[in-house]
């Protein structure tokens, strides 16, 4: 059997359902179709099951792209106050955790059964263990081939996400559909991630794991974040970490602050050493960092004396490492546990107003399959659902 529809929507994540709320909102036939068996899977799982669904200070400077002015369109036309007051309408309570980040007081259930009213309202249908194979264009209609029939439309939605968490279902499925109407694709790799140590570095750094200091800074070139950073048992995480893995590159380094809040560390170093001149080194950096931090940086710079036995050269060292600690990861923890992709369909293919390829008339593309790539704390989200309201407007 073929099924006709104005728009097809392929993804129900985020993006893909508020599209599809907003084509049928204008009266569109829509239909949604996903080859998980549940919508909305990393709207469940994000937040601790709370979900970080916006943030308070969203703005372009929050994204990273090659095309960096392209999401300004879609972030300006649907902003974070629009999609607070759809929460609201919804009567679901929220709150701020840190630096302007929204979560729901329930669950994040309430946020995909949020986005499924509105469809519902709006007369969207939505056919879950529907998988795509294959796509075509006859030059005036799309034509489906799926699991469960053909499919034809005039507007075809791409919103399947990007290769993160591949056990919710991710793939590089929007990545093929781009290539095959003459698109390119930004290369794409784990950001949002975890980063691991060398083995070596493990091996000396094992005491450390499960240790957070907080607050503590990661630099990379001119970028540097300031929150939380965990020691772990394969390298480093935390949401300082998180945020600096989207802007680190393979074989670079990165730089470690454990005290920024903390001017002329070395003078203090110099005047502990002057008042409590029989105190162990790690003794004194314990009143600093926590404690097995402090036994860790005395030992591995092989200096843990007396303060007074510590030469001006030596207490230098110590305020290096604690203040600007060169580390080089190897690697990063991969899309296995990224929260996002970096990368993606090249924006300069599409329309910044309309999400709309610029190679074939009605095929969209939007949220993360796209080379738009946001900040730790709901800037994700946002643009899932302002790329997937500005694609409603004219798919």
């Amino acid at each position: 059997m073929s099924f006709d529809y104005d728009v097809i929507v392929i993804g129900a994540g985020a993006a893909g359902m508020m599209c599809a709320a907003e084509a049928g909102k204008r009266y569109r036939s829509v239909v949604v179709i996903d080859h998980m068996q549940t919508p909305g899977e990393k709207i469940r799982i994000s937040g601790g099951g709370r979900c970080n669904f916006t943030n308070l200070h969203c703005s372009p400077a929050q994204f990273i792209s090659d095309n960096p002015h392209f999401c300004k369109s879609a972030l300006s036309r649907y902003t974070q106050q629009d999609f607070i007051k759809l929460v609201k309408q919804h009567g679901i309570a929220f709150h701020e955790k840190t630096l302007g980040q929204l979560f729901c007081d329930g669950s994040s259930q309430q946020i995909i059964d949020m986005m499924l009213a509105e469809m519902d309202n709006a007369g969207v249908l939505l056919s879950m263990e529907t998988k795509v194979e294959a796509l075509s264009h006859d030059g005036s209609r799309f034509q489906l081939k799926t699991s469960r029939g053909d499919l034809n439309a005039s507007s075809v939605v791409i919103a399947t996400g990007g290769l993160s968490i591949p056990k919710i279902g991710a793939t590089g499925f929007g990545y093929d559909v781009a290539q095959q109407f003459g698109h390119d694709i930004i290369p794409t790799r784990a950001a949002l991630v975890p980063l691991r140590f060398s083995p070596e570095m493990l091996a000396a750094t094992k005491p450390l794991s499960g240790i957070a200091v907080d607050p503590s800074t990661l630099s990379h070139g001119k970028t540097t974040f300031r929150e939380g950073m965990l020691f772990t048992h394969r390298g480093l995480s935390g949401p300082s970490v998180l945020q600096i893995s989207s802007y680190w590159q393979e074989g670079d380094a990165v730089t470690v602050n454990l005290l920024p809040d903390t001017n002329g560390l070395l003078d203090t170093l110099k005047t502990r050493r002057k008042e409590q001149p029989r105190q162990m080194l790690h003794n004194v950096l314990s009143a600093l960092v926590p404690r097995r931090v402090a036994e860790w940086i005395a030992a591995d710079l092989g200096i843990d004396a007396p303060m007074a036995d510590l030469s001006d050269k030596k207490l230098a060292l110590v305020a290096e490492r604690l203040q600007k600690w060169q580390v080089i990861p190897t690697g990063s923890e991969g899309y296995r546990t990224a929260e996002v992709t970096r990368g993606g369909v090249d924006t300069r293919g599409l329309s910044s107003k309309t999400m709309e390829s610029t190679k074939q008339s009605g095929l969209y593309f939007i949220g993360e399959v796209v080379d738009v790539t946001g900040w730790l704390g709901g800037y994700n989200f946002q643009w899932a659902w302002s790329s997937g309201w500005v694609a409603g407007q004219y798919a």
